[in-house]
């Protein structure tokens, strides 16, 4: 069965999302060598799991194997350490909803949930539940407290009547209770099965191990999400923006094209796959292209089918007007001409260079390409001291 809906787990570092995931799906998503090491996610991890609905309440397929399946879906587990915002809103790109999880013995908010909501409401994410963890470490009165201090902070915000789910993903308290509100919710929206095929691309990496023989070797995998369509296991498909080669002194892209070999959502191959839930395709790919995530933030599609390929972005621009996620709350100043800025455009971040800054028709110079469509978002982020923080979004009209 595939995934339904895919739902990103955000917020401040070390408030339990990693956690919350493995608790859910039995899967703990901090697999890289670093993140071991530092105990913070780094990469987006990715998990699935069936929620069930038994006598006693709303579990899993893995606790409950003989609960009525209600659906079948995939968490992506975004880092929530400031200086890795740019793979936080690359997840926010390829979801349905989101857990903002709020961590209840520490004073809300912390600067990384504020950023964390500014980011889920800039990305057009509208159904959000706010999970109130670690309940087990304080006590009655610090737990009320806190809630308060959750729905200030929502006040005002798209998201002051989400629910609020207390629970404690460490000792499996009230977990029932929030797979409950995730059903009621958390919908899955309706998708766009009959269009032309589009696959975000999240992931991409080589599962060869070390001393592998080419004759044994296995094709590129690229891992994401499909928004439209639907695809199947020998199509021919494209890869945008591509490779990037040099000609007469100038860097351009070039589109690939490859063979899907095998489609695999939850562990299980597929013969095809539409829209909804995290998935990977094996392909024809030499491993080198693909490694370390060298094609994260392309766009998969059938050949000549595929957005654009933009080395210039015009926008429509709309900033916050103040800072979130910093100490001292700054002002936003308008773009200058020259200025650099970290944009997302689907799952692809990039830097684009402003050349002409009116907020109506804001140009920009890309220092990497992005293949995007007339009318698709880009959130904004602007370098204030040694991390860049988010400033607002664009629409993109050119």
């Amino acid at each position: 069965m595939q995934p339904e809906v895919n739902i990103a787990l955000v917020g401040h570092v070390d408030h339990g999302k990693t956690t919350l995931t493995e608790r859910l799906s039995g899967k703990w998503t901090d697999t890289h060598s670093e993140e071991l090491k530092r105990g913070i996610t780094i990469r987006l991890g990715y998990a699935d799991t069936t929620f069930v609905k038994t006598k006693e309440g709303y579990s899993t397929l893995k606790l409950s194997p003989k609960g009525k399946i209600l659906r079948k879906m995939s968490f992506v587990d975004a880092p929530g350490h400031e200086s890795l915002m740019a793979t936080m809103l690359s997840g926010a790109a390829i979801v349905d909803g989101a857990l903002l999880l709020i961590a209840a013995n520490e004073k809300c908010p912390q600067a990384q949930t504020a950023e964390h909501l500014t980011a889920l409401e800039i990305a057009g994410i509208k159904n959000v539940i706010i999970v109130q963890n670690k309940i087990d470490l304080v006590d009655r009165e610090q737990a009320l407290k806190n809630y308060e201090q959750v729905r200030t902070f929502l006040k005002g915000t798209p998201y002051e009547n989400a629910p609020v789910v207390p629970i404690s993903a460490r000792q499996n308290i009230n977990v029932d209770s929030l797979i409950e509100s995730i059903e009621k919710h958390i919908p899955t929206p309706e998708r766009k099965v009959d269009a032309d095929p589009l696959m975000l691309v999240a992931r991409s990496f080589d599962v060869n191990k070390p001393g592998t023989t080419p004759k044994k070797m296995i094709g590129g995998v690229l891992g994401g999400t499909v928004k439209e369509g639907t695809f199947s296991v020998g199509d021919t498909v494209e890869i945008v923006p591509g490779y990037m080669v040099e000609e007469r002194n100038k860097k351009i892209w070039k589109p690939i094209q490859t063979t899907i070999t095998k489609i695999f959502t939850g562990g299980e191959p597929i013969d095809k796959i539409q829209p909804g839930g995290s998935m990977a395709f094996g392909t024809t790919l030499d491993p080198a292209v693909v490694k370390s995530d060298m094609l994260t933030g392309s766009l998969i599609g059938l050949p000549g089918k595929l957005p654009e390929v933009r080395y210039n972005l015009v926008l429509e621009t709309h900033l916050l007007k103040r800072m979130v996620g910093n100490k001292n709350d700054l002002d936003i100043k308008p773009l200058a001409k020259k200025e650099m800025l970290m944009m997302n455009v689907h799952s692809c971040v990039t830097v684009g260079v402003i050349t002409d800054p009116s907020k109506k028709k804001t140009s920009c110079i890309l220092k990497k390409p992005v293949a995007a469509r007339i009318g698709d978002r880009v959130t904004l982020s602007r370098r204030v001291g040694d991390r860049f923080r988010l400033i607002g979004y664009g629409i993109i009209k050119g």
